[in-house]
């Protein structure tokens, strides 16, 4: 199991290094037409992949946020009778 996991972090590791690997080296030797189409016109903005992992993580402490509240008002209801 522990290995299956080193492996599978390995790779998406791997994987993440050479997508952004990839879309420096395209940005950097394109011309800015190209890129304005490629990539957008906001390219001063964070990469999409950071703005997905922030995204994701905030989606994540809102639902924990939400669940954390529904489970102690039960815990508060069943202590109190």
């Amino acid at each position: 199991m522990f290995k299956r996991l080193l492996w599978i972090t390995i790779g998406v590791g791997v994987g993440v290094m050479a997508v952004t690997k990839a879309q420096a080296y395209v940005k950097a030797h394109t011309p800015a037409p190209a890129r304005q189409f490629v990539f957008g016109p906001d390219q001063d903005q964070p990469p999409i992949t950071l703005q997905t992992v922030q995204s994701l993580f905030d989606d994540f402490q809102t639902h924990r946020r939400a669940r954390e509240e529904e489970l102690n008002r039960q815990f508060i209801d069943k202590s109190a009778h």
